[in-house]
């Protein structure tokens, strides 16, 4: 078997001097009536991102079960999303998977001197489903996390194997509290049980790592001295692709280097903004992080998008704050520190007033899942190629439990998540059963992860 026709291989890239750039899924990468483009559609390239959200939700409490303010009332397929903290997602509800009612058991203090450290371990949890080794030394010990797991699987295919992001600061190192290394806070992917990775709150450090941009941080800072743009530096290479490619690949290729302009520039806007002198609202961060959360989390956002499509790494862990971070989201109506709101001292108000935190960390994923939804894929769009993970290793914060921890999944898979989907766990469920199920669906078959205890069908109603 031969080809024989003209393609372009999918690792064709746009090289400058010091920059390169990785090309979206284009039709020229998959001739019609090729045995070559046989075989590409029937192996998908699937795609594993992990987010991350501290302190549990509102609908963990015994008065946000009753009025659900997280997950629906109904299971199965017809749900009512209009009273819960998920209602942003209505509109890619076919893309989405509740599993509600699961615990996250190894979060959990299991001798006294953990007690009260909840706060402290979770994030090593969340993605190992593992207990923590409590320790502020060097002797750190949790689990290999799912992203890594995957990673290890089918990251070696890309140039990076996999990115960890984050939106808040991660920059204490030593001892944090309750016997606590920092590390167990700062990070909630793992490569080896000892070995957390670090996290990066910078968009231009992941924008320059995506795009190959100079080899070390003085020569970045000095090509950005001397150019507008990382286009300038591919120029060529972009027009002499033009003249092999069709009219509909070259505007998809428009399309995206658009995109890639597009998130320099802002980039850039947010840096000359930080060492313009005026005061900033965080003004420990680095340049490159915007004062606003909105715009940080879609531009972490657009980093990702920008890197799934063009299959430069298939996975992210995504931490979308740190736990005990009494941020101020001033579009919710609430004055309440994040982490303050979450101790609501079980009063109804106070409650409704975390639900609508909560709603507000939702209502960003749409921006995520459209960009991913138009995004043309190999068999569809990079949405139905990919498994987003999003939830908490916390339930109630305001008694720091593990129980009925909020957890949704968006994407196919790749076909094997059909999607609007409500499914209830069996009381007692561990968290690590769906994260189990969400590996072997993307064909990373495992016999278990964590403490689970065996897999959820993710296209059944449940109890």
């Amino acid at each position: 078997m031969f080809i024989s026709k003209k393609h372009l291989h999918r690792r064709t890239v746009l090289k400058g001097l010091g920059a390169t750039i990785a090309l979206p899924f284009l039709d020229a990468m998959s001739p019609a009536a090729t045995a070559w483009a046989q075989d590409t559609a029937s192996a998908r390239k699937l795609r594993l991102v992990a987010m991350e959200m501290v302190h549990g939700s509102a609908g963990s409490t015994a008065f946000g079960l009753k009025k659900n303010l997280w997950s629906p009332a109904e299971t199965g397929a017809h749900f009512d999303l209009s009273a819960t903290s998920l209602a942003s997602l209505e509109p890619y509800r076919d893309y989405l998977t509740i599993v509600s009612n699961t615990d996250v058991r190894n979060a959990e203090a299991f001798v006294p001197p953990e007690i009260g450290g909840d706060h402290f371990r979770s994030a090593a949890v969340f993605l190992t489903q593992s207990h923590p080794h409590q320790t502020q030394g060097s002797d750190l010990q949790a689990g290999i996390s799912i992203d890594q797991i995957y990673a290890k699987r089918f990251g070696q295919d890309t140039p990076i194997p996999s990115m960890q992001l984050c939106i808040e600061n991660v920059d204490q190192a030593g001892g944090c509290f309750y016997g606590y290394s920092c590390a167990y806070t700062d990070s909630i992917s793992w490569a080896s049980p000892s070995e957390p990775l670090p996290m990066i709150r910078d968009p231009r450090a992941v924008f320059d790592q995506l795009f190959g941009v100079g080899a070390t941080p003085a020569a970045r800072a000095q090509r950005r001295k001397r150019d507008q743009s990382i286009l300038d530096w591919v120029s060529e290479s972009v027009n002499q692709l033009k003249t092999s490619i069709g009219t509909a690949d070259r505007a998809r290729l428009d399309d995206y280097l658009t995109d890639v302009r597009e998130i320099e520039r802002r980039i850039q806007k947010v840096e000359e903004l930080n060492q313009s002198g005026e005061t900033r609202e965080l003004p420990t961060a680095p340049n490159g992080v915007p004062d606003s959360y909105d715009e940080h989390v879609k531009l972490m956002f657009d980093l990702q998008a920008a890197a799934l499509a063009a299959d430069v790494t298939r996975v992210f862990a995504f931490k979308l704050s740190r736990d005990v971070s009494n941020r101020v989201y001033p579009s919710t109506g609430v004055t309440t520190g994040f982490h303050i709101a979450s101790h609501h001292a079980d009063r109804e108000d106070r409650i409704l007033d975390f639900a609508k935190i909560n709603a507000y960390h939702v209502s960003l994923m749409p921006y995520f899942l459209e960009k991913l939804k138009n995004t043309p894929d190999s068999q569809g769009s990079v949405l139905d190629n990919t498994a987003i993970i999003y939830g908490s290793p916390m339930g109630n914060s305001n008694v720091h439990n593990h129980k009925r921890c909020p957890l949704l999944i968006a994407g196919h898979g790749g076909g094997g998540i059909k999607g609007n989907m409500h499914l209830k766990a069996p009381d007692g469920t561990p968290m690590a059963n769906a994260m189990l199920s969400v590996l072997n669906t993307l064909g990373c078959e495992v016999e278990s992860f964590g403490d689970s205890s065996a897999t959820l069908d993710l296209n059944a109603a449940g109890s």
